[in-house]
């Protein structure tokens, strides 16, 4: 006869960091696997599914690099699905091969990637969201304190299996701006914190600007997500600080459509009363 022992305390924090440093996260430092643990107690996700990734980044104020914790692809296809709506995704598609010398590497790499997400709107259609990833723009550098834009051990080895997870994501955002909002680990890994060029977010939107994405917002999730997605990096920066109000008004649009809906009787019901 098998007796199953069952465990009802969970493992404390110490109790994993050997079990994670062993496997999911094999070389990590200590210190950099506790932020994972700290991030998923936040979160309340369970770091054996390996919802996050610790990402090497070069800090250009430290001088030297330094490990950070980002949601990986996988936690946006859980999110999207714990929403109810997911309706599944499309495989990646790609265009024409390249063949470049980057950083005095050969290397050949799919021109952009494909991806589309399907949500499922509160009347029951089914809406299509797009992203489309070109390569160049995503890859991750060798970088390091030499500078190196030859692409990384990885996006070398898998060029079309990174580029297909930066797309992936960039279509779950725009189907669920309400859950997902952050880069991926993908998409960051071999990026620069601190980046001189990176201009901060600023609060001061055009007038004009501001009364585009107000308009899309009123008309529901999949018009502010089209909206977002067309939107190019200075659009969104602009828009970071209102982002958070802009998906909350899209939402109620939704939910008040979707009460007017209720209200309404049907045609049977209009006759009976006749």
């Amino acid at each position: 006869m098998t007796t199953i022992v069952k465990h009802d305390a969970a493992l404390s924090d110490d109790a994993l960091l050997p079990i994670l440093q062993s496997s999911l996260y094999p070389g990590a430092a200590p210190a950099s696997i506790m932020m994972v643990l700290g991030y998923c107690r936040a979160a309340g996700l369970d770091p054996l599914q390996k919802p996050v990734h610790i990402v090497p980044m070069w800090d250009n104020k430290a001088r030297q690099m330094r490990d950070v914790v980002m949601p990986g692809i996988n936690l946006y296809r859980i999110q999207a699905s714990r929403s109810g709506q997911f309706a599944g995704m499309s495989e990646p598609e790609y265009g024409p091969d390249i063949t470049a010398t980057l950083g005095g590497q050969k290397i050949t790499y799919p021109e952009w990637c494909r991806v589309t997400v399907r949500r499922l709107l509160p009347l029951g259609a089914v809406a299509e969201f797009t992203a489309r990833e070109f390569w160049i723009e995503n890859y991750a550098v060798k970088g390091g304190m030499d500078k190196s834009v030859a692409p990384n051990a990885m996006w070398s080895k898998r060029p079309r299996g990174q580029i297909a997870k930066c797309a992936s994501a960039q279509a779950l955002r725009i189907a669920f701006p309400e859950i997902a909002s952050a880069p991926t680990a993908d998409e960051m890994e071999g990026r620069q914190m601190h980046a001189d060029e990176a201009p901060a977010p600023s609060d001061d939107a055009p007038a004009e600007l501001i009364e585009r994405a107000e308009t899309a917002a009123s008309g529901g999730i999949a018009a502010y997500g089209a909206f977002w997605s067309a939107a190019d990096k200075i659009e969104r920066r602009a828009l970071a600080s209102r982002h958070a109000d802009l998906k909350a008004t899209a939402t109620a649009a939704d939910d008040a459509r979707t009460i007017e809906a209720d209200a309404e009787p049907a045609d049977s019901e209009v006759e009976a009363t006749q």
